[in-house]
Formats: structure tokens, sequence, C-alpha cells
């Protein structure tokens, strides 16, 4: 009977402590919003190499909260110790006011917890862009300087969005957040995000990427709704080509600049420019291709995985995230806008000779920005190959966002 009894409780126990008991119905929500992620990553393919991490670190955390537990611990005396059979030996121990001497018995956080600290701490982010330095070719932007007035029109958004969130009601610092998903970068997001508002991360890094993955859905209307057939039409002149000398000086003296006006940016920009310095100077090649694989694939499932760890039923599913997400969708819609409005002035000041489709790729998401000017374009001239004229705005972009990151940093943080 003893033994009956004795199974009948270890039954009970686990079935107490497991999610059927232990979960709510934000947590089952998120189950089912962390599965269409995966079949958007997996079947769709949007953005899978961190939409697929993201969306698992969403089901993980929402399947076993733990898992992003932070550690904790209890002061015990000897005789507690003693009786849960836990040695005192190597513990750490303090005498408190009642003269008696106590031990503490940490609890160690989950995986997810200490693996997010190079998210919180601001540490995976420049390190992707490190990666994406070493993957970048700033040649289309140097043979074409002008390309810098795009990539600086696109994150007007960011602005724009930063300030009608304020006028809704949040903070400066959660408005400064969420503002910069305009600039369609998720490091960048995550990284402002953490250093302003990080109770605002899983909502405003999911929806960084998830408009980041949908570049090729959003962009093309409000490129076609706000430029001419003709304009479409223009066949761009072949880009001048571009010596090894100036393809060094670009990140030194760019992150110089950067440095000195903007520290703030400094980070972000530094770790992008070595990349690209890494990949230019031609002397460091193991160097460079560790960067922009073995670092870069690294970081990218840490930074996937924990940030979507913090997407939890009860942090989530608030009345903001709606908010978040419809005002990060129209920071990313007006700072493409913004990129095509210069881009038609740029066409009238130059006599028709600029494109006004390669102004779209401004915004931050490379390469897929500057595929969807090319992909419109061809739409309407075949023989028109936008893709390089369209990677010098959509490299701009990078820096764009980061130096906008920096500015909300400086005026807010």
């Amino acid at each position: 009977m003893e033994i009956l009894q004795g199974f009948v409780d270890a039954v009970n126990g686990i079935l107490q402590s497991s999610g059927i008991f232990t979960l709510n119905w934000q947590n089952y929500v998120m189950i089912g919003v962390s599965i269409v992620l995966l079949y958007l990553a997996i079947k769709k393919q949007y953005e899978p190499l961190l939409l697929l991490p993201i969306a698992f670190g969403m089901l993980l955390v929402n399947l076993y909260p733990d898992i992003m537990a932070a550690p904790s611990g209890e002061w015990l005396t000897a005789e507690q110790c003693a009786e849960r059979s836990i040695a005192t030996a190597g513990h750490e121990s303090q005498i408190f006011p009642d003269g008696v001497v106590y031990y503490n018995n940490p609890t160690y956080g989950g995986l997810l917890y200490y693996l997010y600290q190079g998210v919180k701490l601001g540490i995976y982010p420049p390190l992707i862009f490190l990666g994406i330095g070493c993957m970048t070719d700033f040649g289309p932007l140097i043979a074409n300087p002008k390309s810098l007035i795009l990539g600086a029109a696109a994150q007007i958004g960011i602005f724009i969005t930063f300030t009608g969130a304020i006028l809704i009601g949040f903070t400066e610092a959660e408005a400064g957040a969420i503002g910069i998903i305009g600039g369609a970068d998720g490091p960048t997001a995550i990284y402002v995000t953490t250093k302003l508002a990080p109770h605002l991360l899983g909502s405003i890094a999911i929806a960084a990427y998830s408009y980041m993955a949908l570049v090729p859905i959003i962009q093309p209307p409000i490129m076609k709704l706000l430029t001419t057939k003709k304009e479409r039409s223009v066949v761009m002149e072949q880009l001048r080509p571009v010596s090894k000398l100036e393809k060094i000086m670009f990140p030194v003296i760019v992150v110089i600049l950067i440095a000195i006006f903007l520290p703030d940016a400094a980070p972000l920009v530094g770790m992008l420019m070595l990349g690209n310095l890494f990949k230019e100077s031609g002397v460091v090649e193991r160097i460079a291709k560790t960067a922009q694989n073995e670092l870069m694939n690294i970081i990218t499932i840490f930074l996937g995985t924990t940030v979507g760890a913090t997407a939890s039923g009860q942090n989530f599913l608030q009345p903001s995230t709606l908010f978040i997400i419809l005002l990060g969708l129209v920071a990313f819609c007006m700072g493409t806008a913004c990129g095509v409005l210069f881009g038609k002035l740029m066409y009238k000041f130059t006599g028709g000779k600029v494109n006004p489709l390669i102004g779209s790729a401004g915004v931050s998401a490379v390469p897929m920005a500057a595929r969807v000017a090319q992909r419109v374009g061809q739409q309407e001239n075949p023989g028109n190959f936008l893709l390089m004229h369209a990677m010098g705005p959509n490299v701009a972009g990078v820096i764009g966002s980061a130096v906008a990151a920096g500015v909300l940093l400086n005026v807010v943080g």
C-alpha cells in the first residue's frame, strides 16, 4: 500500500510541476505565435537565419519559463543546511545581526539567462556588425557618394515615428527604441532597445526582424505609388571602378569621423568598419573568414534564441505590444517613402539620370532592399540593372541606422 501511495505521489508531483498546471493562456498563445514564425522561417524562408532561432527561443521560454530565470539564493543556518543535506564548506558565509552564521545557498539561473547577458550588455549586436562589415562591399557607395543622401533620407522615418510615439504616450526612451525599427536593422534595434527600454526588447526585436523579412512585400507598393513608369524605367550609367586604396581608406575615415562627432555610435560603426577593413586589407584573410562565418553564425544563434526568449506570454501580450508593432510598420514605411522621395529629387536635379527606386534601398536591410529595387526596376524595363546602384544607398543605410542609433542614445539615453 505504501509503495502504491508513493507511486501516486510521484505521479502527482510530476503532473503538478508540468506545464499542464504551471502554464497560463498567455503562454499557449505565444506557443502558437512561435509556431507561425517557425512556419514563415522554414516554409516561406522569411529571414530564416534569425527568425528561426527567435521563434524557437520564444517557444522554449513559453514551454519552460525557468530557462530564462535569473539566479537567486537564500541564506541558511548550519542547522538548516544539515536538514537539507547541504554542505557548508565552500559556501559564502555571513554573520547576521542576530549573531548567527548564515550560509548562502545559491540557485543558478536558466541556460538562456546567461546567454542573454551578451544582449543585455550590448556585446552581440556589435559583433554581428563585425561580421556584416566583412561581408559588405562599400565600393558602390564610394563610387557614388551621393548615395549617402539616400541612406540618410531613409532614416527620417525613425525620427518621425520617435515623435509620434511620444505624442501617443510612450516615454522618450521607449519612443527611441520603437523608432529605430524604421531602420530595418535588427542588431541596431536590439542594441538601442537594450540601452533605452529593455522591457520592450521582445516586441521590438520581433517587429524589426519581421519587417526585414517582409521587405519584398511591404516596399514594392510604396515604390510604385510614389514613382511614375518613366522614373522606374531609368537606366543608370555604370559605376566607376573603385581602387583598393579607396576601399582601405574608407572604413578608417568613417570610424574617425563617427567616433569624434558621435561617440555613442562608435561601438556599432567601429565594429562594422573593422570587419570591412579585415576584408579589404587582404592581409588577414583567416580573421575575415572567421568573423563572417564561424563567429557570425555563433553570435546569430545566441542573439536570436535569447531575444526570442524575452517574449514570454506575460511580457509580450500587453496592449503596448500592438502599438509597437503598428508604429514599427509606420517607421519602416516612412523610411522607404522618404528614401524614394529623395530619389525623385535626385532624378530631377540630375536631369533624369538617377532612378528613384534606388532610394528605397536606403533602409538597412542588406542586400534584400537592393534586390527589391532591382526587381521592381526590371518589371518596367527588363534591360535595367539597378542592383549595384541600389547597393550604394543600402550600405549607406547600414551606416545611417547606426548613426541614428547614436543620435537617439545621445539625446534620450
